[in-house]
């Protein structure tokens, strides 16, 4: 049977797949929170769930092919912004199924996008976990604050529109500065980031724990006597079970 991924791209599959390659970490988690025992190889930073006993096949952006093609997988799962094109065609031109993920803008987006990979490749009923999530986060709080969010520094890496850290805080009632702007992740001089704090037109410095790892030494150094946050970067940025307790945990380190 031939499916077709986010993007549109083939996904020839023969039955059910038994051996699954997850290259994307919140899928990783996903995945074995729902159809546990199915995965064979996961990237180096798949964290969830601990202790994950299977083969990994180092990183997301430069993973080790070769490790990839010897576990003969059935599917591997990869994401439009994480996984590089060049990689995802050389497994398929190996004959390796590859399912593609886009990359979400928004978190009803990115659980839609799980229930069609879930339910059509990996032919399984809908989980629990995917359904409360759906309705923990169906809301949007008012804006009560502005943030500044970094995702890297040297160079200053920001998250921008149409990104789903940005939708998480939207709906917590957090509204980012360039979230208006073209890019999805601008990078502007600290100058200017200093200028949103100085202006007034921002009061919160929002720093989450990957993928650069900042800490109360490293980050609010930058922005003297500016509010910060430190935030769980799984809590932010993964789509999947995460999303039960991110609320909660985002809208306590937050704090208005």
């Amino acid at each position: 049977m031939t499916l077709f991924d986010d993007l549109g791209a083939d996904v020839p599959t023969r039955g059910v797949p038994e051996r699954v390659v997850s290259l994307v970490p919140a899928l990783t988690e996903a995945i074995e929170a729902t159809v546990p025992g199915r995965l064979v190889g996961v990237t180096d930073y798949c964290t969830h769930p601990a202790g994950l006993a299977v083969t990994r096949v180092g990183g997301s952006k430069y993973p080790k092919i070769d490790r990839v093609l010897a576990l003969r997988p059935d599917l591997v799962l990869a994401n439009s912004e994480e996984n590089r094109p060049e990689d995802v065609e050389i497994l398929r031109g190996n004959g390796f199924p590859v399912w593609v993920m886009r990359a979400p803008a928004t978190v009803p987006h990115a659980l839609a996008s799980l229930r069609r990979l879930l339910a059509q490749a990996l032919e399984t009923v809908e989980p629990r976990w995917l359904v409360e999530a759906e309705e923990l986060w169906r809301e949007t709080v008012p804006a009560w604050t502005r943030a500044v969010v970094p995702v890297w520094r040297k160079p200053w890496v920001i998250l921008g529109r149409d990104t789903f850290g940005g939708d998480v805080l939207q709906r917590l009632g957090v509204s980012i500065v360039y979230g208006d702007y073209p890019e999805r992740y601008p990078r502007p001089k600290l100058d200017e980031l200093r200028s949103w704090f100085a202006s007034g037109m921002a009061d919160l410095l929002v720093l989450p724990d990957e993928p650069y790892e900042f800490t109360h030494e490293d980050g609010p150094d930058a922005f003297p006597g500016v509010r910060y946050a430190l935030v769980s970067g799984r809590y932010l940025t993964w789509y999947g079970p995460s999303l039960l307790v991110a609320h909660q945990e985002l809208s306590a380190a937050l704090e208005r």
